[in-house]
């Protein structure tokens, strides 16, 4: 059975469990390195991303993140994980990283009082689009050759981007009750997963 772990030290931890849940997924809470290897994929959540960075460099989960992510464990950021699994900031803090080729500009659409929802047309997401909650969120300014946008806001800013098995949003699916991009993502795991069987 696939297993997907969310990053279980600050932020909307549970709400992606939740959505998970729904779509028939074994689910654990990650909160030490250790646990990293009883997964099969990754969720980084919505929360505060400096103290999301500083948590996991408290508890020693940085380096064995990236690497395991490096590795080809697939893994998904949200809004505040966005800007975690990032390669470059235009902010100062905090130090991302370094993991999609993506550059990201933190709390880009102002304050908490400037939330919206937007509905956004996801390639690789069947049906009507998805509506989009958008809190203190970043966006994206800048994609590497390898990575391709797979929503825009109507300006045009990439907003849900993918490089390979990494997935990152800057709104918050697991806000709504449309599991989609959650499926999304299990797919990506599920396709890693077979891949890394076949190889062994």
């Amino acid at each position: 059975m696939t297993t997907i772990g969310v990053l279980a030290i600050q932020g909307d931890f549970q709400e992606h469990a939740q959505s998970l849940k729904r779509l028939g997924v074994d689910v654990k809470e990650i909160r030490l390195s250790k646990q990293l290897d009883e997964i099969d994929g990754l969720i980084i959540p919505g929360g505060e991303s400096t103290t999301i960075v500083q948590l996991m460099d408290i508890f020693d989960m940085r380096q064995p993140v990236h690497e395991k992510v490096q590795g080809g464990m697939p893994v998904w950021g949200t809004c505040a994980g966005m800007i975690v699994i990032a390669d470059k900031l235009t902010d100062r803090r905090p130090e991302p990283l370094h993991l999609m080729d993506i550059e990201v500009s933190r709390n880009a659409f102002g304050r908490q009082v400037d939330s919206f929802e937007e509905d956004i047309t996801i390639d690789e997401v069947d049906g009507p689009p998805v509506k989009a909650v958008f809190i203190r969120a970043p966006v994206v300014n800048r994609v590497g050759p390898g990575v391709k946008v797979l929503g825009r806001l109507p300006d045009g800013r990439p907003i849900a981007v993918r490089e390979g098995h990494m997935l990152a949003t800057s709104f918050h699916p697991e806000l709504t009750d449309d599991d989609r991009m959650h499926a999304l993502f299990v797919k990506i795991v599920e396709k890693s997963k077979a891949r890394t069987l076949q190889k062994t």
